[in-house]
């Protein structure tokens, strides 16, 4: 049998490396800062909630929690409706209550992650949700997989 026409060796698809290697990125992030970070997020949320006033924050801070607890595949894109005065006026809010030290953690657990060879991909994953853990009114969380072609993700962890 000629090797040139022989039969094609069937193996994954680019689809399911992709899918598998998100997976695995996910569960390494998950045991090595993801939780950590998410419950960050979540005793905000708490916080926030408990006070009227701040329940939008404690909505945005359970929306980070859950985008922080598994990240990869995931894109964060702005809204559809255009950021307004109220959305400037929540991230001045939320930088001041709570965004600085949210990004703070991300950055202490980038440096803590980057110390080693495997934490080099999470660490850099760390640093592009700083900006969406400083200001995150009027963007929204969507899979990856479902941003329109024209449409450039402001931060992708894919």
């Amino acid at each position: 049998m000629d090797p040139t026409t022989g039969p094609e060796v069937s193996g994954p698809s680019t689809k399911d490396c992709d899918r598998a290697m998100r997976t695995l990125l996910n569960i390494i992030w998950f045991l090595f800062g993801g939780l950590w970070l998410a419950l960050g997020y979540a005793l905000a949320g708490v916080i926030f909630c408990i006070l009227i006033v701040t329940i939008p924050l404690g909505v945005a801070s359970f929306r980070m929690a859950s985008y922080t607890l598994w990240p990869f595949g995931r894109a964060v894109v702005p809204t559809i409706v255009r950021a307004c005065a109220g959305s400037v006026l929540l991230n001045l809010g939320w930088i001041v209550l709570a965004g600085w030290w949210l990004a703070l953690g991300h950055l202490t657990t980038a440096v803590a992650q980057a110390l080693t060879i495997v934490g080099i991909p999470l660490a850099i994953a760390n640093l592009k949700l700083i900006p969406v853990s400083l200001v995150p009114f009027g963007k929204e969380i969507v899979d990856a997989r479902l941003v329109p072609a024209g449409q450039r993700p402001l931060h992708a962890i894919v």
